[in-house]
């Protein structure tokens, strides 16, 4: 007997396996349920400035500091 795993997720009570897998009729299938739901996690975007007009670049230079230390 071999073993193969497949990705898939239930909607709407049907498990739907991930990749377009199609498995043959009357075929033998364990099902694991995870503990954890399956979560779609959003993408972050981190937008930078724009500028509308060229004189508002000096606006964007950037400025370097350095933090003196406390000890």
């Amino acid at each position: 007997m071999s073993i193969t795993t497949y990705e898939g997720i239930v909607e709407k009570g049907k498990i739907r396996l991930k990749s377009g897998v199609k498995l043959p009729d009357n075929v033998k299938v364990y099902v694991i349920v995870m503990d954890a739901p399956v979560e779609k996690k959003k993408a972050v975007r981190i937008l930078s400035p724009r500028i509308v007009r060229k004189e508002q670049a000096s606006k964007l230079k950037m400025r370097v500091s350095e933090e003196r230390s406390h000890a």
